[in-house]
């Protein structure tokens, strides 16, 4: 599951305290997302390092329009998805 284009997507890793940050606050806000660990999908973390310049960098989010973004402040993922 590497991507996809009708859901918001954040990829993640178990031991990252920026996606555990974002991820409570999307909850908070109630802002539904789906989450892809990239250390069990090889699709997904071939993803996040075509997105961030070769590197394995998370939280990265695909929203539906198609755009992504690198450890976004949740204000920019509440634009995005208002």
């Amino acid at each position: 599951m590497a991507e996809t284009r009708d859901q918001l997507t954040m990829y993640t890793t178990t031991w990252c305290g920026y996606c555990r940050r974002l991820k409570a606050q999307m909850q908070r806000e109630n802002i539904p997302f789906v989450e892809v660990d990239i250390e069990h999908d090889p699709a997904a973390a071939a993803f996040v390092e075509r997105a961030n310049g070769g590197n394995q960098t998370v939280p990265t989010l695909a929203f539906p329009d198609g755009t992504v973004a690198t450890n976004p402040p949740i204000a920019l993922v509440r634009q995005r998805m208002a």
